[in-house]
């Protein structure tokens, strides 16, 4: 896999993250009742999906599919 798939993948990765993050405040400015099941529902995984993002295990796996983050180290790009 290429370096600009790879990238581009982490970034959808990235973007879904932070679509979950900003979900809560995006009811509550739209105005939609929190009391649909459908909102509880979305939020209920977007704030799993926001804790599980967080964890170092989730890198590995990252690491292990080959979507892990490029070695910036320099020794690489000689």
């Amino acid at each position: 896999m290429t370096d600009a798939a790879r990238r581009t993948i982490r970034t959808v990765i990235q973007a879904s993250v932070a679509f979950a993050l900003a979900l809560p405040a995006i009811v509550d400015a739209s105005g939609i009742p929190t009391a649909l099941p459908w909102v509880a529902g979305a939020l209920a995984v977007a704030g799993g999906l926001s804790r599980v993002m967080a964890l170092p295990a989730v890198e590995q796996i990252l690491d292990r599919i080959g979507l892990g983050l490029v070695d910036d180290t320099g020794e690489g790009a000689r």
